[in-house]
């Protein structure tokens, strides 16, 4: 039984040990009644002291998903099991719903961060702090720009990706999704036509057939949109607008070159098309880069930025930066769509920004991100995967087998609990291809580790 502990992390080793057991039960790895592993093995394989291991147990017991017998070890209890039932099944954008899944299943094709990554401590403590000392934080509606503590702590982290704007120019969101459906809701109505990347963000596609506009896709490549197609593509549809990521896109891990950047904005304002810039994954970058919006934001660049990937995504927190005429239209349909955003969320938020501990958060996610990604570059080669690639931050890695169809990786997977994205999900025309987005947090998991080696020996 070999659990994940991570040391540096914030969350409690006797808490990550009970997340990890609880993780390896609900894959069905052992039947009900049927005794765990004695505590002195989990102990020894995992490298942890038995007092931590039996402490983890009590909890599991406590919360009725182990028993124990008169001093013979812990067992699988017969109502954890049986209480696992459909709500529990696995979801992330670009899963297969079709497929078949098992509460358990380790999400590799998914696009956030492990529950067991995510920090309460620091988290816990601005919720309390908001709760004390800010009423209207806990009971008011937020602003329709959203919380001015907040927006000025953004407006610091723009200033370090050299985007210079004023206050004014930031509106704040329910995340990144909620300000890429105020600006397709806003700007754009049925029978529009914009571009987007493919492969791209499966939501993103789902948002716009929801509009009523219609998609033309540009070839990503590992430094960016393939700018000559779009160019070709520019002249050919006259396109009012392109959504682009601009790091660690989704779902290749990719980032804008800055040749490719200078050349998108050149083309856009040739040919007055509006340019979305999809930045989720800012916070998850710390190295030197250019960014569509640090050549000038004005009405024809709009930038989307979110908290969500990073922090919580149950607290969901973005924004949108825009000229100052979109981003009123923006803030018109907001309140009348939402009456705004959760001032409750941005003043948690606001409280983590100000006080440095978000910072101190992202860049420990941003080193465990490294050291997993090396890993999993050289599992990935090791079972003779093609790397769209290799991408130098963020979440994904776009890969495929050599030596296996797309038919033999998802068997191989099922096999092992892994649940991957669909063949589908990231075209914009639903066109099936054998690539699988990689969560790097997830794939030094065991099941994936042995499902990478089972693909290896398929031919």
């Amino acid at each position: 039984m070999e659990l994940r502990i991570d040391r540096e992390a914030l969350v409690p080793v006797v808490q990550q040990i009970v997340d990890a057991l609880a993780e390896w039960l609900h894959r069905g790895e052992m039947s009900a009644g049927a005794r765990l592993p004695s505590v002195r093995q989990i102990a020894r394989i995992n490298l942890l002291s038995q007092s931590s291991v039996v402490e983890a147990c009590e909890r599991l017991v406590a919360q009725g998903v182990l028993a124990t017998r008169n001093g013979t070890g812990f067992f699988v209890a017969v109502t954890a099991l049986a209480a696992q039932g459909p709500q529990d099944l696995p979801w992330f954008e670009g899963v297969e719903e079709k497929q078949s899944s098992h509460v358990g299943e380790l999400k590799l094709g998914c696009g956030g961060l492990p529950e067991s990554w995510r920090e309460t401590d620091d988290l816990s403590y601005a919720i309390r702090q908001v709760s004390r000392t800010d009423m209207a934080g806990l009971f008011n509606y937020s602003t329709p720009l959203g919380l001015p503590a907040l927006r000025q702590q953004i407006l610091k982290r723009l200033k370090q990706l050299n985007i210079t704007v004023d206050e004014s120019r930031i509106l704040t969101t329910a995340g990144a999704s909620h300000g890429l459906d105020l600006i397709v809701r806003t700007l754009f109505k049925t029978g529009d036509c914009v571009v987007v990347e493919s492969p791209g963000y499966s939501m993103l596609f789902d948002l716009l057939r929801l509009h009523g506009v219609s998609m033309i896709e540009v070839p990503r490549t590992p430094h960016g949109p393939d700018t000559h197609a779009l160019e070709a593509l520019l002249l050919k549809h006259k396109p009012r607008g392109l959504f682009i990521n601009s790091f660690y896109h989704n779902p290749t891990g990719s980032s804008l070159a800055p040749a490719v950047a200078q050349h998108v904005l050149q083309l856009a304002k040739k040919n007055g098309v509006l340019v979305i810039e999809d930045d989720v994954y800012a916070d998850l970058h710390c190295g030197s880069g250019t960014r569509l919006a640090a050549l000038g934001i004005d009405d024809n660049v709009i930038y989307v930025g979110s908290y969500s990937k990073t922090l919580s995504s149950s607290l969901r927190v973005g924004f949108v930066v825009a000229g100052a005429d979109v981003i009123s239209r923006l803030a018109r349909v907001k309140m009348i769509s939402s009456m705004g955003a959760s001032r409750f969320s941005e003043s948690v938020l606001a409280c983590l920004l100000a006080s440095g501990a978000y910072r101190k958060l992202v860049q420990r996610q941003r080193q465990r991100l490294s050291t997993d990604r090396e890993a999993a570059l050289q599992i990935l080669e090791d079972a003779e995967w093609e790397v769209f690639g290799k991408p130098v931050g963020g979440l994904f890695i776009w890969a495929r087998s050599r030596n296996a169809d797309y038919a033999q990786v998802r068997t191989q997977a099922r096999r092992f609990g892994v649940l991957l994205s669909c063949a589908t999900a990231f075209s914009p025309t639903g066109q099936a291809h054998d690539w699988q987005r990689i969560n790097v947090a997830y794939a030094c998991d065991p099941r994936a580790r042995a499902f990478f080696q089972a693909t290896a020996k398929a031919c």
